[in-house]
């Protein structure tokens, strides 16, 4: 007899199949949204290419082990913030990220390739990431304010570098332009026909 004809008979076994179903459902719905998208996750605000995800990624990551370091430092104050495993979240979140990252910087670098000076300034940029979350560590003496300021200080200098960026990306792109309108003017006054 199949098991629906059954279910139908006894009650209670439709009820518990029903149950069954209805949890079923929203649990698989869960696993799937579980894990976003690697670019969601480290460049959210990023609308463009590998480019704009690694300078989104810049901020976005700093700004997570910023708020890591927070926690550690209301947790156990400036002084113990440090001590023994207080800092461990904080390092591993370093250390995290600095793998995270090393796919969208590379990414970008390959992008960015045309540009000299863009891809300087992308590497630039990469080593004032590493040295901002380095110094995410509280300086023995520095009162609330200073430290709050300090921390706080990377993300002009991240926006002041994505803009150096993009205008030399898009010098590079005028250029590449031009010499392409060069070409084409030079092709269109060649004799035709001629070999």
């Amino acid at each position: 007899m199949p098991l629906l004809l059954r279910c139908l008979r006894h009650p209670l076994a439709l009820a518990l199949a029903l149950a069954v179903v209805a949890m079923a459902a929203p649990a698989a719905a869960q696993r799937h949204d579980a894990a976003p998208k690697p670019d969601t996750y480290l460049c959210p605000h990023a609308v463009g290419g590998a480019v704009d995800c690694f300078l989104d990624a810049v901020s976005h990551l700093y700004t997570m082990c910023r708020q890591v370091k927070s926690i550690e430092i209301i947790e156990f104050g400036y002084e113990k913030s440090d001590e023994g495993v207080n800092g461990a979240k904080t390092e591993y979140c370093v250390d995290k990220h600095k793998i995270s990252m090393t796919r969208p910087y590379q990414a970008a670098l390959r992008e960015a390739t045309g540009s000299r000076s863009a891809v300087d300034g992308l590497r630039a940029l990469h080593d004032l990431w590493l040295r901002a979350l380095a110094e995410l560590k509280w300086r023995p003496g520095e009162s609330d304010d200073d430290y709050k300021v300090r921390v706080v200080q990377p993300y002009a200098i991240f926006k002041e570098s994505a803009e150096a960026v993009h205008t030399a990306l898009a010098a590079a792109r005028t250029k590449l332009a031009g010499q392409a309108n060069k070409i084409k003017a030079t092709a269109a006054m060649a004799p035709k026909g001629a070999n």
